[in-house]
Parts: structure tokens; C-alpha cells; sequence
């Protein structure tokens, strides 16, 4: 059904109120790397869910795991309790992550509300280590760490923080790749610092840090004593290449977040992975952190956690990702060429943006890229917007046929919006 004024039980995220009963909206089902909507359409997806389906759609070992672990146990509690799953799956990750680089996992339900309790983490172990004036929390412009409050005020991205009342006093926000403005900072508030929390790649835009980034930052923690959070919940789980994207750093965070991949869309859950240090901070002074969800750590998501990691070996998921990666890299600078208006890529692995600029070259407006997303879905693939154009986020289990069909589609998409007039639109808006 089209749009009416009709006012709907469900009301979707991010959705504009006009859009909330259109059936071509509307999901009913996926399997493999397809999607249906409820007007009767399938769909490619190149999105890989929300980034989180990187196995692609209804796995058999996931879906089994988790329907055991319901009829076993239904619900256990990890809330002044453990449960034999989450001590399962807790080995599972660190095993994965490396024992040698991290020692103990926490379990929480989203990555916002995980980053909200690395806010609490970070301040906590400095004031476990005598410095409590370490509250200060820095992250990078153009970032995404969720939109729960602790979570929304890291976050990069101007998405009405202020409208919504978010606290950002303790929260400071540098230009990601530009190391001179990080040790200004550092320079200014170095001893007020408690944690720097980057994602290896920006998820708004792709922002991939730079390998002399990188090392700076490590080289200051060593000098200033703030610990280093990675935020993995988009780069982990093989979509940028090696299962977790801090694993190539050449010294590991403090603090890793992982969610998104970690259940492959199955069940609502993430976890914050702690190096030795913490652990031993937290052990040796026997205080505990406050911090608990009621649905963290449940036999089915921990159920679920585990067979991702068996499922991941079973199908060699980093291999076939890391091959599809280069054949959609391939494809990408050969669909430049064809492409009605000029593009550049960001990105790395298979977490991708395809960037359009207007014919003074400028970056598309949003109304630009809401038309591209229309036009490439008519074409029978699903992409995500992404600041300036659209985001490319296949699944690791992809064929090369189907990273073929998604560029069809994207470029079915491109020449549709110029036919229709809509890469002449002015930029109203600044680019984000």
C-alpha cells in the first residue's frame, strides 16, 4: 500500500512519517543475500543488513544454535550471575581477538549502549590507578559510536545532540588522519585525557585511518597515558579484511568493541574486550564496574556468538571476503568510467562508499543521494546512503557474480537520476 494518512502501530527509525506504511519499504523476509519486500520485490542486498549479515541471510548452524539454546536455558542471566554460554562465549572471542591482546569480555545488547559503558570503563580504571581528574573522552569528527547518550556524545556526526540535550563536556572531537590537531589537543589536556575511541574506518563516509595515524596514536598513549579504544562494531568480523581491523595495528588498543558481525544480525548483542591491564586493575582492587543490561550475555546471543565463530572457519569467511573485496575494488574503477557524473571511493575492504560529485565538482546533496538510493533499489539492489553518495557494504560470502549484479545495479541507479535531471541539483546543505 502507498502512503496514507493512517497512523501506524510501528514506527520506524529514521524513516520520515510519510514514508512509515509504503510496502515497498517494507521487509518480509531474506535468504542467502536477498531481500523481500512487501510489495512482492526482491532484492540484492549490498548492505549486509544494517553492515551486521556478513554471512548472509538464514544460516542454518546460527539459526540452530539459537533455537537450542532457547529451548535449553530460554533466558540466563550474566546480571550478578554468569551463565555457562556467556563463559563460552567470552573464550571464543578472546581466542579470536587474541589472548595475548585481551583478557576478559563484558556482554552488552547494541554498540551505542557498549560505548556507553567503555565511557564508564575508561574513567573507572583511571580512577582505580589514582587519577580520577582522567575524565575526558576524545573521538573523531565524522564519527558514529550510537545514539544512546553516553554513545550519541562521542559520536561525530551532528545528528541533534543539542536538540536532544546530550552532555558533551567531558567528550572533546578532532579531525580524523590529522595528527598535528591530535597533539594539540593532547598538548592542552593530556593529563585530563582518559581514552581515545577511533573506528579503524569511519562509518559515516568510510574514513579509513591512515597507517601514520595510527602509530601516532599509539606512540601518545605512550607518552599521556589515555588508554585506546577501538570501536569495532562495523570493522570487525572480517569486513574490512582481517577478522578484527585493530589486529594489524602494531600495538594493540586497550579497549575493543565488537557487535554488528558478531551475531550476524541474529540476536541483539555486542561485547567490550579489555586488555590484561584493565583486567588486573579491576582484579587487584576488587571494585566493581557498574554496569549492567538485562538482556546482556543471554544463552541464545552467546549461543549465537559461538557458532558465528565456527561458521566463519566452516566457510572461509575472511578468505572470500578478502577475494570479493578485490573484485569489487576491480569493479569500482571500472564502473567510474561509465558512470554519468564524476565518483571517487573511500573505504577499505568490503566497507565502501561511492562518492558523486556534481558537475562543479562538488559532493551531492542528501536529496541527490536519497534519489540514487531510490533509483539503485528499482534496479533490484539495496545500498545505504552514505555522506555524498551511497554505501556498498556486501556480505563476506558474496559470489563474483553477484558483486557484478550490485554494480548493474548501481549503475542502472547512476543513469536513471541523470535521466531524471537530479545530478544538476544545487547543494543546499554542506557536505558532512
Amino acid at each position: 500500500m502507498s502512503a496514507t494518512s493512517a497512523a501506524p502501530a510501528l514506527w520506524p527509525a529514521l524513516l520520515a512519517r510519510a514514508d512509515h506504511l509504503r510496502d515497498d519499504l517494507c521487509l518480509v523476509g531474506a535468504k542467502g543475500h536477498r531481500v523481500r519486500f512487501a510489495d512482492g520485490r526482491e532484492a540484492l542486498c549490498g548492505t549486509s543488513g544494517l553492515w551486521n549479515v556478513n554471512l548472509g541471510y538464514g544460516n542454518e548452524a546460527v539459526a540452530e544454535a539459537s533455537a537450542r539454546a532457547l529451548r535449553d536455558a530460554s533466558y540466563l542471566s550474566v546480571f550478578r550471575y554468569s551463565n555457562t554460554y556467556a563463559r563460552a562465549a567470552a573464550e571464543t572471542l578472546v581466542g579470536l581477538a587474541g589472548p595475548d591482546r585481551f583478557a576478559r569480555v563484558l556482554f552488552s545488547t547494541s554498540g551505542g549502549a557498549a560505548n556507553d559503558a567503555v565511557l564508564k570503563l575508561v574513567r573507572h580504571v583511571h580512577a582505580i590507578e589514582g587519577h580520577s581528574e582522567r575524565r575526558i573522552v576524545i573521538g573523531l569528527r565524522g564519527s558514529y559510536h550510537g545514539l544512546t547518550y553516553g554513545g550519541f556524545s562521542l559520536t561525530g556526526e551532528n545528528l541533534g545532540q543539542q536538540l536532544y540535550g546530550v552532555d558533551p563536556r567531558f567528550v572533546r572531537h578532532v579531525k580524523p588522519n590529522a595528527v598535528d590537531e591530535l597533539n594539540d589537543i593532547l598538548s592542552a589536556l593530556g593529563d585530563r585525557v582518559a581514552a581515545i575511541v577511533v573506528e579503524p574506518v569511519l562509518g559515516s563516509g568510510t574514513v579509513a585511518l591512515d597507517d601514520a595515524y595510527v602509530n601516532a596514536l599509539l606512540a601518545l598513549r605512550s607518552r599521556h597515558g589515555f588508554l585506546l579504544v577501538a570501536d569495532e562494531v562495523a570493522t570487525g568480523y572480517g569486513r574490512v579484511g582481517p577478522m578484527f581491523a585493530s589486529s594489524a595495528w602494531p600495538d594493540a588498543p586497550d579497549v575493543m568493541l565488537t557487535s554488528k558481525g558478531l551475531t550476524n544480525g541474529a540476536a541483539a548483542a555486542s561485547a567490550i574486550l579489555v586488555s590484561h591491564r584493565i583486567a588486573q586493575a579491576f582484579e587487584n582492587s576488587d571494585q566493581v564496574l557498574v554496569h549492567a543490561e538485562t538482556q546482556a550475555g543471554t544463552p541464545a546471543s552467546c549461543a549465537v556468538i559461538s557458532a558465528v565463530a565456527e561458521e566463519f572457519t566452516r566457510l572461509d569467511a575472511l578468505g572470500n571476503g578478502q577475494r570479493i573485496a578485490a573484485v569489487l575494488d576491480a569493479g569500482l574503477t571500472s564502473l567510474a568510467a561509465r558512470l554519468p557524473v564524476p565518483t571517487s571511493t573511500a573505504g577499505r575492504g568490503l566497507f565502501r562508499t561511492l562518492h558523486a560529485h556534481a558537475p562543479d565538482g562538488a559532493p551531492v546533496g542528501s536529496a541527490v543521494v536519497a534519489q540514487l538510493i531510490t533509483a539503485v533499489r528499482e534496479a533490484g539492489a539495496v545500498v545505504h546512503p552514505g555522506p555524498g553518495g551511497i554505501q556498498l557494504i556486501p556480505a563476506l560470502t558474496y559470489s563474483e557474480a553477484e558483486v557484478a549484479e550490485l554494480l548493474g545495479c548501481v549503475e542502472r541507479g547512476f543513469a536513471q537520476v541523470a535521466t531524471d535531471g537530479g545530478f544538476a541539483r544545487p547543494v543546499l546543505e554542506p557536505a558532512s
